[in-house]
């Protein structure tokens, strides 16, 4: 399987956002009710990114898995609001391509890319029960830093956990 990546173009957003919900149904069913899963769309999503982006595009990095011509994975880091810090916003991979190493190949792209954000330490949020999750976060050296939040997910209240790692070129 020969995956590339690359920076996303505006007409990627759309399939972006469909990936990202894919994803997100998929990794979230044992977490979330189906109605709460159910609220946002591939259609949504993809308006979701194409505005954020919109927004974002100079301090944002949105970065792409292609397969076969086709976005089946991405990865979104920036700035933020965690002091002396760079963020992993978003990594998803389409769910039938979970374990196959494309979510690996954008882990180590996305820590190349924080580096470049600036700051000592990369974060993330992670969803406390998504295990599967935390255990893709341990494995490439992310721990958790003992902060924690709830955040809705489409309304409905999730407590997240945060992992930092300290970035090699700070």
């Amino acid at each position: 399987m020969s995956v590339l990546l690359r920076t996303a173009k505006d007409s990627d957003l759309v399939a972006v956002g469909a990936v990202h919900q894919r994803s997100r149904v998929a990794a979230y069913a044992h977490i979330l009710a189906a109605d709460t899963l159910a609220l946002r769309t591939a259609e949504s999503f993809g308006e979701w990114w194409t505005e954020r982006y919109r927004w974002e595009a100079d301090t944002h990095r949105l970065t792409v898995a292609e397969l076969d011509g086709r976005v089946v994975g991405f990865t979104y880091v920036g700035p933020s609001e965690t002091p002396g810090a760079a963020e992993l916003y978003a990594i998803h991979v389409e769910p039938d391509l979970v374990g196959t190493g494309v979510g690996r190949r954008l882990m180590e792209d996305a820590l190349d890319g924080l580096e470049k954000v600036g700051g000592s330490r990369a974060v993330l949020w992670v969803l406390a029960d998504n295990s599967r999750a935390r255990r893709f976060y341990a494995a490439g050296g992310w721990i958790p830093d003992g902060a924690t939040r709830v955040e809705p997910v489409n309304g409905e209240p999730v407590e997240q956990l945060r992992y930092s790692r300290p970035l090699i070129g700070s």
